[in-house]
């Protein structure tokens, strides 16, 4: 189902590509669905190539209607396009614009591994900090991370460059158990060769690099972008004197970190670390 989707179509995309696919296995026409879901046939049309949201009604009726056996299939793609599990409001066009689309992605990460190279485990373990959280939105959120990692893994990847504060690899998320894991997987994705991964010291004189966390996006025709991200709030942009700026904190940051291989090592002793302490 959804699953199978090409990851780069956006939830009002991949909702409607759904009810194509669903339409056309019973045979009917948008007219003769648009009867039994009781709306346009215009609508169905637009909801179809994604240019129109659809309406939890509207998914409601489809579930109803189409009988799958995951009986609120629609609805879980509506909520995506309206309280998208994959950020806040403001994340949405990265996620469906520019990260998807990207042949270079740059990112600095104070505090977490970076979401394109974290485990389920470690991912849920983050969101769960989150304490008011329900389990099933835990779910929900890991899963989507899960889903962005797809991009890593398509024909024509994009390059990765990763540098990471050397305290993420101490700080205790999930436990020593999950650390393990991440860790061992960090590792193992910085042996591929579309993936850099570099340790910034932990006493690196680069204090401005700890305002925020953020990735630069290098598309192949359209203008450099951003995402910057602090407590609280964040930014998409392409505006030149903010792009600027991020470039800057990277290469200052990027000039104090380890070379690869010694990350690379730092990495596994760190792994082995949380494993004695499982």
């Amino acid at each position: 189902m959804a699953n199978d989707l090409d990851p780069r179509m956006s939830s009002a995309e991949r909702f409607g590509r759904e009810l194509a696919r669903c339409r056309k296995e019973k045979g009917l026409s948008q007219r003769r669905l648009a009867d039994h879901l009781d709306c346009s046939p215009s609508l169905v049309g637009h909801i179809e190539t994604g240019s129109r949201n659809p309406q939890l009604d509207l998914a409601e009726a489809c579930d109803r209607f189409f009988g799958l056996p995951d009986t609120e299939y629609f609805v879980r793609l509506c909520r995506r396009i309206h309280q998208s599990p994959y950020g806040p409001g403001w994340f949405l066009r990265w996620l469906e614009e520019i990260e998807p689309n990207a042949v270079t992605l740059r990112t600095w990460d104070p505090l977490l591994v970076s979401g394109l190279l974290q485990t389920e485990d470690y991912a849920r373990a983050v969101f769960r900090g989150h304490l008011a959280t329900p389990v099933s939105e835990v779910e929900e959120q890991a899963a989507a991370r899960m889903e962005r990692q797809l991009i890593l893994d398509r024909d024509n990847p994009p390059a990765l460059w990763v540098l990471l504060d050397e305290w993420v690899l101490r700080r205790s998320i999930g436990g020593p158990q999950v650390m393990a894991d991440q860790l061992r997987y960090l590792a193992a994705a910085a042996a591929r060769r579309n993936v850099t991964v570099q340790i910034v010291p932990a006493d690196n004189p680069c204090t401005d690099g700890l305002m925020s966390s953020f990735v630069i996006g290098e598309l192949p025709d359209a203008p450099t972008t951003v995402s910057v991200e602090s407590a609280g709030k964040g930014e998409v942009s392409a505006e030149h004197e903010l792009v600027s700026l991020i470039w800057g904190r990277y290469d200052r940051l990027r000039a104090e970190a380890y070379r690869p291989g010694e990350s690379l090592d730092m990495i596994k002793e760190a792994a082995e670390q949380w494993t004695a302490k499982t």
